[in-house]
């Protein structure tokens, strides 16, 4: 089973329905033990940074999802929740963020259309698992305000230009992070979500599990 967390803040039934059509049973979770007892997880999310913290914090999904990570189990966070995977970010003054990973959250340029929405293409700097099947410079849809800045290159397999370049995709070992919606990206978005199925499922063949 792949837990897709609910801490009151994303698309979750779209995402579950998502993994569903690519062959692997999901369900959204809102309890730290249903994170632990999942094979794998999704951190979905869209809104306001500081709020999905504080929102994970009170029910001690952070902690859960970190546990996940420490485990080995595969994680992918879409949207808001690839973001909170990175050290903090700038909106509504600086709010610590899970720090799996090191970066910042910040605001896109004002001299652009924000929030950046619609589709836009994905240039794949190196070739991951979760991106079998994926052209280069395919299109899927986004809806941010925000984007990841990070110093660490090796972390970023996927960039996208909206007035500058910013990290699409990340990757490090058994964690993932898309700034796009693989669930509303029809059926490139569904190969992504049946390759993190695999990825899933391969892990807990490996683990015993």
């Amino acid at each position: 089973m792949i837990a897709v967390v609910n801490y009151g803040m994303g698309n979750l039934l779209s995402v579950q329905k998502g993994l569903e059509c690519a062959g692997f049973p999901a369900r959204v979770v809102d309890a730290p033990e249903d994170v632990a007892a999942a094979r794998g997880v999704v951190l979905p999310g869209v809104g306001a940074f500081a709020d999905a913290v504080r929102n994970l914090r009170a029910g001690g999904l952070d902690r859960a999802v970190l546990e996940a990570v420490a485990a080995g189990k595969p994680l992918l966070g879409i949207c808001l929740g690839m973001q909170l995977l990175f050290e903090a970010s700038e909106e509504w003054g600086l709010s610590a963020g899970l720090a799996v990973f090191p970066g910042v959250v910040k605001k896109l340029p004002g001299t652009l259309k924000i929030p950046h929405m619609g589709w836009n293409s994905v240039y794949l700097c190196r070739a991951l698992r979760l991106t079998e099947g994926i052209p280069q410079n395919a299109y899927f849809y986004f809806v941010h305000s925000f984007y990841v800045k990070t110093g660490d290159e090796d972390l970023i397999c996927g960039v996208t230009s909206y007035g500058l370049d910013f990290p699409s995709l990340v990757a490090r070992q058994n964690v993932y992070g898309l700034q796009f919606h693989p669930e509303k990206s029809s059926t490139l978005g569904l190969q992504i979500l049946k390759n993190f199925g695999e990825l899933v499922a391969k892990n807990a063949d490996h683990s015993g599990d």
